[in-house]
């Protein structure tokens, strides 16, 4: 007489579901054949396990089985004509794959993802923008409608694998029987055959198609950065999701601007006067100009902040800030005016300068007559 299955799950009458599945983890996780224990009857028990839970993880056998007792909930009995049970496909539903083997489903499998460049000015990427790209890339067989089939055929299922999409073998090992699988070589996992192929395609479900795709670049992207464009890449091989498109972004130097994350970076070219005297300076932003002021004796180098004049965050969190670097330009050539000045200039300060030219003396004192 066989045992109770709630006995053999170690369960009692009134668990849940929970229970019974949480109780068959543990059965099945030691009793597994290829788990590397010693225990002869190992396989024995997690077969007794496997019926014990397929019959009671179903709520309909399990009450059939409650009411009438053995045999009244297996599947194949009456009331569940036609069910077949497997205990690879049982492991699979409850572990999400067997640990033990390698399985695959058999059907169509997603397309590659592909990669793309869009070339950006600098107010572009930090204002965002709309770019239109021309890619070719594999698409669905129009003729086919994807399914690699000469218009009014079907697919047939590959006698080598069953339609599993998979070969299994078995291999001994010191730890006992190991079941590998691996992709069917006749369907190419797939578990159909085209017989009749689609003349367009040639049963691979895809052409060859220039195509044009807008890329929508977000405010504040930078250069080197990828967009991901869900869906929008290759299609798959008879039927499966479309890829993914990667686009990356390139961004082309700027006349005035560097760019640092958020901030950008402006060089202002001033004469000695400005930055000894001060001044006024108008400056150029991403989205016009601003006036800046340089105090009195600004130095070679010194950066004045402009709040809000960067770029804006890709995290929309306002927008950086414009940092203008003062260079000062010392002039190389000179009128005997200009000249004339400098060297009263330093003589007032008790500066030590070059002598002035040979005959520029004159003009010199002349000058200040």
């Amino acid at each position: 007489m066989s045992r109770d299955l709630y006995e053999v799950l170690g369960v009692n009458r009134s668990a849940t579901e929970d229970d019974i599945k949480r109780a068959y983890r543990d059965l099945a996780r030691k009793y597994h054949p290829d788990s590397g224990h010693n225990d002869p009857k190992a396989e024995e028990r997690f077969k007794e396990a496997s019926l014990a839970y397929e019959t009671l993880r179903d709520p309909e056998r399990r009450r059939r089985y409650d009411l009438f007792g053995e045999g009244a909930g297996r599947p194949g009995a009456a009331g569940a004509p036609g069910e077949a049970f497997g205990f690879g496909d049982l492991f699979d539903a409850f572990f999400g794959g067997d640990p033990f083997g390698t399985r695959r489903g058999a059907g169509p499998t997603r397309g590659p993802d592909a990669e793309a460049i869009v070339e950006l000015t600098l107010e572009a990427a930090a204002f965002g923008t709309t770019h239109t790209i021309e890619a070719r890339l594999p698409v669905e067989c129009s003729r086919c409608d994807g399914s690699g089939c000469e218009p009014g055929t079907h697919p047939s299922r590959c006698d080598a694998c069953s339609g599993t999409g998979e070969v299994r073998q078995v291999r001994r090992s010191i730890l006992g029987q190991i079941v590998t699988a691996a992709p069917c070589g006749v369907c190419d996992g797939t578990g159909r055959r085209i017989l009749s192929q689609c003349k367009d395609c040639r049963g691979d479900g895809r052409v060859q198609a220039s195509r044009t795709i807008d890329v929508e670049v977000p405010a504040g992207v930078d250069d080197g950065q990828r967009l991901r464009l869900a869906g929008r890449g290759p299609a798959a091989a008879r039927g499966g999701a479309p890829g993914d498109l990667y686009v990356t972004v390139r961004v082309a130097p700027h006349e005035h601007f560097e760019r640092h994350g958020d901030d950008l970076l402006h060089p202002h070219a001033v004469s000695v006067a400005q930055a000894s005297l001060g001044a006024l300076l108008a400056i150029p932003t991403l989205d016009g100009s601003t006036e800046l002021t340089v105090p009195p004796g600004t130095q070679p180098g010194q950066i004045f902040r402009v709040k809000g004049a960067g770029v804006p965050s890709l995290r929309g969190r306002g927008r950086g800030d414009l940092l203008v670097r003062v260079d000062v330009e010392v002039p190389t050539r000179l009128s005997d005016e200009e000249a004339a000045l400098l060297h009263q200039l330093a003589e007032l300060r008790g500066e030590d300068v070059a002598p002035p030219e040979k005959g520029l003396g004159s003009r010199i004192r002349s000058a200040f007559r």
